[in-house]
Parts: structure tokens; C-alpha cells; sequence
């Protein structure tokens, strides 16, 4: 199994808790924590290339740093339109001429990396925005990522879709829908493990059924399925739910809901060969630490999935 890590991070620095991309050299030490692990992926954001360009010369040059401490490559890039506006908003038709353009964008600023696999958007904004949600809602978002996904193919990448638990389409009916409506060819899928759980909707069903669409994965747990409507809660239902104040947790931790070793054994069942990738969303959350919970997470995955897999 190959492992990334979803660049997830918040550090302790002089001037209190910051992203890696502080400085460089946090940024350097955050890399060298992440290979001494043994991850060897490295899933970024659209919002930080700019950033990792001009702290390591190019962005081929940051890929490099990250070659040069055991990393095969960014393996994915996460796009997403949480907050939505009258410029970008995926459920408005009008203005999916922007949204294509932004992923344009990203897209070039890809060249010259070794090959980024997997371009991850996030489909819809919250839901709280986009209610009522209708049929009609999640078909204007499906053609949007239809015609994102014909795009990013042309450049090596594949489209694929992460669904939160405040996003518009969260339930498995509306997830069903969607993906009735895109094109196999040009639109995946990729798996939240916790975010799915807490919508209500069980992870290693959902891959079950769409495994011959998976292209990833973001494994992390969570102790809590939304019962009360959370998902609705502006302007952040991660940070702002009146009963939760912390959805997350990495996995091997007393309390968890997804069953790991079960999808495992479906992911190995159904010869997926592809990256699995750790993600710690507000680990810091309760005075956690990122560097505790991804270290747990690695023990987890060499101690007890790989005993799974083999």
C-alpha cells in the first residue's frame, strides 16, 4: 500500500500556532516528520502552490525537496468552493465559466511536476447556502465537474469528488444522484472516511458500491454522527456545532466509529491499487498535536492494517 498525507498541519511558532508555510524552515522540518514515518505522497491545496513555489524557487522545486527526503511526488490537489459567492458558486450555472478558469489555472501551474494523479474538489458549498437542495441543484453541480473533468484528463489528472457532512450533497441519496448524473468518465470518487460517517453514511458501503470510481482516500476517524443538524450550523459547522467541538480524530484512538479493518480488507478485495492517504482536519483542537496524531495514525497503519491487508 502506498501512504500520503493530506497537508494538514499546524505547528507551534514564536508568534503562536501556524501552518508549516510559517517559514522554511518549518516548513523543512514538517517534511522531514512526515518522511521519517514513511509517507511517501504528498497531497497539497490550490492556495498553497503559490506559497511552496516561492519558498522553494519553483514548484518543481518543491517537489524536488520533497524527492530528496524519500517522497515519490504530489500525488493530489485540493480544490474547493466552500463559501459560496455571485462569482463562484458550483449550484449556480453562471458562474461555473469562473470555476473552470480557476482550475485552468491550477492546472498550469502543475507543469512540470513528476504527476499529480488526483485533482480533489470539494462539489458543493455548505449547505446552509445552497438549501433548498434540489435535483436540479445537484445536476447544475454535476455538469460542472463534468466539464472540469474533461479538462483536468486532458492534463493527466482525474476529478475527483470529496463530500463533507455540511455540504450540499451529503446523504446517500443525494451522493447516488450525483454520481448518476456525472460521467464515469470523467468524474471519481474519493473517500472520507470520517466525513461520511458523521453525514450517516457508511464508508465502506459507499466504496463498495463505487469502487471501479475510487481514486483515493482520506483516512481519519471521528465520535460522532450528526443527529442534530449540525451540518446546517453557519458559518462553520466543523468549528461552530452547538454539541461538538471537535468532529476529527486520527485513527487507533479509544471512541472511533469507522471500521478501518473493514475496508481495508474491501479495498484489498477489490485490487485497488492506488494511494491511501492520512488526513488530520483540527487535530490541534483540545490541545491535540499533529505531529502525536499522525505518528498514531502511522502506528495504526503499520501495526494493524498492514496486518489486515496481508
Amino acid at each position: 500500500m502506498k501512504w500520503s498525507y493530506m497537508d494538514h498541519w499546524v505547528t507551534e511558532t514564536p508568534q503562536g500556532p501556524q501552518p508549516p508555510s510559517f517559514n522554511r524552515a518549518h516548513m523543512d522540518r514538517y517534511v522531514k516528520q512526515l518522511s521519517a514515518l514513511g509517507f511517501t505522497g504528498f497531497d497539497t491545496f490550490f492556495f498553497s502552490l503559490p506559497m511552496y513555489a516561492g519558498m522553494y524557487g519553483s514548484l518543481p522545486g518543491f517537489e524536488r525537496f520533497l524527492q530528496d527526503n524519500g517522497f515519490e511526488k504530489i500525488t493530489g490537489i485540493f480544490s474547493a468552493y466552500p463559501s459560496a459567492t455571485k462569482f463562484q458558486a458550483p449550484h449556480v450555472r453562471e458562474t461555473h465559466d469562473r470555476i473552470v478558469a480557476d482550475c485552468e489555472y491550477t492546472l498550469r501551474a502543475c507543469e512540470g511536476l513528476t504527476g499529480v494523479e488526483n485533482f480533489i474538489v470539494m462539489p458543493s458549498s455548505t449547505y446552509f447556502q445552497v438549501e433548498p437542495v434540489t435535483d436540479d441543484k445537484i445536476k447544475v453541480m454535476a455538469d460542472l465537474w463534468n466539464r472540469v473533468g474533461q479538462l483536468t484528463l486532458a492534463h493527466g489528472q482525474k476529478t475527483t469528488c470529496h463530500f463533507e457532512f455540511w455540504g450540499a450533497i451529503r446523504t446517500r441519496a443525494q451522493l447516488d444522484l450525483f454520481f448518476e448524473y456525472t460521467d464515469p468518465r470523467y468524474v471519481y470518487f474519493f473517500c472520507d472516511t470520517a466525513q461520511h460517517t458523521i453525514a450517516g453514511v457508511d464508508p465502506v458501503r459507499m466504496f463498495r458500491d463505487y469502487a471501479d470510481r475510487c481514486t483515493g482516500f482520506h483516512f481519519k476517524d471521528t465520535h460522532d454522527v450528526d443527529t442534530e443538524g449540525a451540518y446546517r450550523t453557519p458559518p462553520d459547522p466543523e468549528l461552530m456545532a452547538p454539541t461538538v467541538s471537535r468532529w476529527f480524530y486520527e485513527m487507533g484512538t479509544e471512541g472511533g466509529l469507522v471500521d478501518f479493518p473493514a475496508l481495508m480488507r474491501e479495498i484489498v478485495a477489490s485490487g485497488y491499487d492506488g494511494w491511501l492517504t492520512v488526513e488530520h482536519d483540527k487535530a490541534e483542537l483540545g490541545g491535540g498535536s499533529y505531529a502525536e496524531a499522525t505518528c498514531v495514525a502511522k502506528w495504526y497503519i503499520d501495526h494493524v492494517l498492514a496486518e489486515v491487508a496481508r
